[in-house]
């Protein structure tokens, strides 16, 4: 089969389009077709080396997928061959997803949904599951409450939006003054241009901050927080000092690592098949063109989403 391996760490151009072995389910799996491949800052970073979780090259990066179930052991039940499904296997060990063939876990897929197609599905899995744990699990985001997210028009952000606002939460977002159309076109109640606006100047009281940029967001969004209010940061993870400042106000602070999760998959398929949650796919590239994929994603320019196709 045709996978995308790297033989070291370093730029977008050590991810070369190669023949490899395809892979066999083993119990519990599933041999996925894939027809389409999220890309997201995570295989970024494993690429680069920045984050080593993989171990050393040689390796494929890549965990968001959508495609089609081809293959199971038995005593799988979830499934049948021919199942359209999708989901991000296996983080943070590897998935290899940029491949045409991916055995997973069954009970770390869900069926696609329905009205999405496999391009679409796989923008959705480690984005958006990133944003369904950081508000719905660990936030507890509520209808009437108040939230704030950092980074509306970003791939994480503009789910985020959409959830939060499903979730019947007031939703205040951060965009550049060129993303304002679109992120209020995914039903923002508020947008702050942060290049032309002080956050901190006109918000107050609020029930949560999703901040998915980091810098100096996080210590500058406790203020904005009514006590007892929680921050949830998926940059800040590993911030201590935020942790610590945040809690000294009288808020909350969590620092969120998405994690595989059928149950929110399957919460995410009804959203979208309700018509409530699109996710945005900004470009669209063969798989051969991976290397070009993480040069547009590294550039920070673009809105939602970027997908590989098989």
């Amino acid at each position: 089969m045709k996978a995308i391996i790297q033989h070291t760490v370093g730029g977008p151009e050590v991810l070369e389009l190669a023949e490899v072995e395809r892979p066999t389910p083993i119990p519990t799996e599933v041999l996925v077709r894939v027809h389409a491949a999220g890309v997201n800052p995570i295989d970024v970073g494993v690429r680069s080396g920045q984050a080593r979780f993989l171990g050393e090259p040689p390796f494929t990066v890549g965990w968001d997928l959508s495609g089609v179930v081809e293959e199971l052991v038995p005593g799988v039940t979830r499934f049948e061959i021919g199942d359209e499904v999708y989901g991000m296997p296996a983080f943070p060990h590897a998935a290899s997803a940029y491949a045409e063939y991916v055995t997973a876990p069954s009970r770390q897929l869900a069926r696609k949904p329905r009205n999405l197609s496999h391009i679409q599905s796989a923008a959705l899995p480690l984005a958006g599951l990133t944003a369904w744990q950081g508000l719905a699990d660990t936030a507890r985001l509520e209808p009437g409450q108040r939230v704030l997210i950092h980074g509306g028009g970003g791939g994480v952000g503009h789910l985020a939006v959409q959830i939060a606002k499903a979730l019947g939460a007031q939703v205040i977002t951060t965009a550049s003054a060129g993303k304002r159309e679109f992120v209020a076109g995914l039903g923002a109640d508020e947008i702050i241009d942060y290049h032309a606006t002080d956050f901190t100047e006109v918000l107050h009281d609020l029930d949560v901050v999703f901040d998915t940029v980091g810098g100096d967001n996080g210590p500058r969004s406790i203020e904005v927080l009514r006590p007892g209010g929680m921050l949830v940061s998926t940059v800040g993870r590993n911030d201590f000092a935020l942790r610590d400042r945040t809690v000294a106000a009288g808020r909350r602070f969590a620092g969120l690592t998405v994690e595989p999760d059928r149950v929110g998959l399957e919460a995410m398929t009804e959203l979208a098949e309700a018509g409530k949650l699109v996710p945005h796919v900004e470009q669209v590239l063969p798989l051969a063109e991976a290397a070009k994929a993480h040069e547009l994603l590294e550039s920070r320019s673009g809105r939602g989403k970027i997908v590989l196709t098989l």
